[in-house]
């Protein structure tokens, strides 16, 4: 298991914001305790990276923090903690290529980041990023993406929406931000879950839906970890415990095929120990 991330996207932060440095922090703090290694990304997101998913206009924009979005505050250096927290997916792809399980541990997320819009906290789209890049370099044919976010993972629906060689899967509360992702589209598979959704409903829609994505017959799964789905999260109203993660892992480990994932939500201060529980399963 290798696991990607850099202490300087810890710096940056508003106060009272959700989507803080204590999230990477003390996340790798725990991991390391654990006796986990952690390392920086070992290929950067290039501008060319970037391009397969985004507009040149999108990266002029949070180059210079001219976006605006209520959510996703222009502070200062952004783009490139972002572009960090791209090169931590891209590497953890590499990794799950080469038959090696990896996480990146990286903010800011990415889920919610279209081609040419900042959002829900998100300003490129890690997961489009990193999963374009293995398909267009020819390393896979079939991708599956796995979104177990609370949050609908919009933005990634909407760059890979009907993209050949790739299926995605987001299971999500409704209603909640962003207010899509009711109904499935095209390639992409849509599992609307109502508040308090606790583990034995929420595991019931998971792994038919996963099921879904294996009759696809994927080489690679690519999964958006979201922690938001705690029963705790300040965010949301599902019910998962602290348990459930080690089982989602465990879930994505038994599929047996190349795999890593990515940080996004997840917002409670329990966050490293749910960390914890899911690496527990995933790797092995």
């Amino acid at each position: 298991m290798r696991i990607f991330s850099d202490p300087s996207v810890a710096g940056y932060g508003a106060p009272g914001h959700p989507e803080a440095p204590f999230r990477v922090a003390r996340s790798a703090q725990r991991l390391k305790a654990a006796g986990h290694k952690l390392e920086l990304p070992d290929i950067p997101a290039s501008d060319p990276d970037l391009l397969r998913v985004h507009l040149e206009s999108h990266l002029q924009s949070v180059r210079q923090g001219s976006f605006a979005d209520p959510d996703t505050a222009a502070h200062p250096g952004i783009d490139k903690s972002a572009r960090v927290s791209a090169a931590g997916a891209m590497s953890a792809m590499r990794s799950g290529l080469a038959g090696v399980p990896a996480f990146s541990l990286m903010r800011p997320p990415g889920h919610h980041a279209g081609a040419a819009r900042v959002a829900g906290f998100c300003y490129y789209n890690n997961m489009a990023v990193a999963v374009t890049a293995a398909l267009d370099g020819g390393k896979v044919k079939r991708a599956v993406i796995l979104d177990i976010d609370v949050h609908h993972g919009d933005g990634t629906e909407s760059i890979m929406l009907g993209r050949e060689g790739v299926r995605v899967c987001s299971l999500h509360q409704v209603p909640l931000y962003p207010g899509t992702g009711q109904e499935s589209r095209d390639n992409c598979r849509n599992v609307p879950l109502a508040p308090f959704t606790g583990e034995d409903d929420y595991l019931r829609k998971l792994e038919p839906a996963l099921e879904d994505l294996l009759a696809f017959k994927p080489d690679l799964l690519a999964v958006s970890a979201g922690f938001d789905t705690y029963k705790d999260d300040p965010l949301a109203q599902l019910k998962l415990d602290k348990k459930t993660y080690r089982r989602l892992g465990r879930l994505c480990a038994d599929t047996g095929l190349p795999r890593f994932a990515l940080l996004e939500g997840g917002y409670s201060e329990d966050l490293p120990l749910l960390i914890e529980e899911f690496l527990e399963g995933f790797a092995s």
